[in-house]
């Protein structure tokens, strides 16, 4: 098992630009299968990632 310790004293870097991620932006992108976020950083405007909101038919 692999354990998760909750760090409040760091300060994780943007992989693209190695600033320090201290706010990342969102932005909704709604489609035919469901809502997604997009997250990207906020000095380099990369995107880090994409989550999506899972309907109570998509389990």
């Amino acid at each position: 098992m692999i354990r998760i310790e909750e760090r409040n004293d760091l300060t994780p870097l943007c992989p693209h630009c190695s600033q320090p991620a201290e706010t990342l932006l969102c932005r909704r992108v709604e489609s035919l299968l469901g809502k997604r976020y997009v997250y990207f950083c906020s000095a380099c405007m990369k995107v880090l990632g994409v989550s999506q909101r899972k309907g109570f038919w998509m389990g």
